[in-house]
């Protein structure tokens, strides 16, 4: 499949898709309060790519030492490109289309994507290098660390 056939997959499913779910909102609030407790990173909730006609992770997350904000100018489709990028699955997506947009931020210079499934408790991780599944536990990429345990057990510590 072409790249640009990937990304207007990719646009239409963003357009048909739900508003995200109570699991799906938890699980982005769990995600960004552990990274931020590391304060080298700087995790953004719903920040639009400059990627085609713009691409949405659930979570981006960018050495907090490159973000400055400017509040006189604002970017409706952000040029630089996150470390990592997260997207959780909501009962109204189809993990495969998740899985193409994490190979299509790879690609476009994102250096790992986590997708995670709720349901069964996986988190698939998207590097040039391919792709590893883990299951109910921490994962790390670019430094960036995430304990999937405490946020699947339904609560933090």
């Amino acid at each position: 499949m072409m790249l640009a056939e990937v990304e207007e997959i990719i646009e239409e499913q963003i357009e048909k898709s739900e508003m995200p779910s109570f699991n799906h909102s938890y699980i982005c609030a769990e995600i960004i309060e552990q990274i931020s407790e590391n304060k080298i990173f700087k995790a953004l909730p719903e920040l639009t790519l400059d990627i085609g006609n713009g691409l949405t992770p659930d979570v981006s997350i960018y050495l907090r030492s490159e973000i400055k904000p400017n509040f006189l100018r604002d970017f409706p489709k952000y040029p630089e490109m996150p470390m990592v990028a997260i997207e959780v699955i909501s009962a109204s997506q189809n993990i495969q289309d998740l899985l193409e947009k994490a190979q299509l931020l790879v690609a476009n210079g994102v250096k790992a994507v986590w997708t995670i499934e709720p349901f069964s408790n996986s988190i698939f991780v998207t590097t040039k290098g391919g792709e590893e599944i883990f299951h109910n536990q921490a994962v790390e990429s670019e430094g960036i660390k995430v304990d999937f345990r405490k946020i699947f057990s339904g609560h933090s510590e």
